[in-house]
């Protein structure tokens, strides 16, 4: 074997065991090692409120704006907000850019998207934001339009499609994507777990880890229920 092949092997062997301390914690779990990355614990300023199931919502918000989070919100969220007196800015007023099709496209937006999912440890990444006049977010509180209900409704097909969210699970995949820089909160349950991390005064990455997995559990229930429906 020539010295050439002896060294790329070397450099092959390397590159895994980087990428294996990047891919796994202590003990065997898969997550990212703490002294690889910078951002251990997060620090809430700004969220989004987008939420089908409102239960505890007016509290949830509450607390956020008592720490001083900015609230960016839409549609029927943003309206209970206002109702209940919490400042709340609507998305519109963030992308400049009007609700269209009904509703169907709300969040679909660079100035949602990019404030989600911009790696906050990357400098190329928040110059971008910057250049570009996008505020990034820190915490995501989404979840879906109640499909299930619909079909136990026994709506129509046209009807039932209607129930089919798009921006929510999008919000969601990204938020879960981006747990190294953003918290996603897919379900009321976890407020009050959400209200104890942050009030030791920032939240942990593996606390982001945790909610982020229940995220794509709950994206993947939720795909899984619609292609149940739509199959023929």
């Amino acid at each position: 074997m020539s010295l050439r092949e002896l060294l790329k092997g070397k450099r092959f062997r390397q590159q895994k065991e980087k990428q294996k301390e990047q891919r796994f914690l202590p003990g065997g779990r898969r997550g990212l090692r703490a002294d690889t990355i910078q951002m251990q614990n997060l620090t809430i300023q700004r969220a989004i409120l987008s939420v089908t199931d409102k239960t505890g919502l007016t509290e949830f918000a509450q607390f956020l704006v008592g720490r001083g989070v900015e609230l960016v919100s839409t549609g029927g969220t943003k309206k209970l907000l206002e109702q209940n007196g919490i400042p709340v800015t609507a998305v519109q007023d963030v992308t400049g850019f009007p609700e269209i099709l009904n509703g169907r496209v709300k969040t679909l937006h660079p100035h949602i998207h990019a404030g989600i999912l911009a790696n906050k440890d990357n400098p190329e990444h928040m110059k971008t934001l910057k250049d570009l006049g996008i505020k990034p977010f820190d915490l995501i509180c989404v979840n879906l339009y109640d499909f299930a209900g619909a079909v136990e409704r026994n709506l129509s097909l046209e009807q039932a499609v209607e129930e089919i969210d798009i921006g929510g699970p999008c919000m969601l995949r990204a938020a879960a994507k981006n747990f190294h820089s953003v918290l996603v909160v897919p379900s009321p349950e976890w407020y009050p777990a959400v209200e104890e991390e942050m009030s030791r005064g920032a939240v942990s990455l593996e606390f982001r880890q945790k909610l982020a997995s229940r995220a794509f559990d709950a994206t993947s229930r939720y795909d899984s229920l619609i292609t149940s429906y739509l199959r023929p």
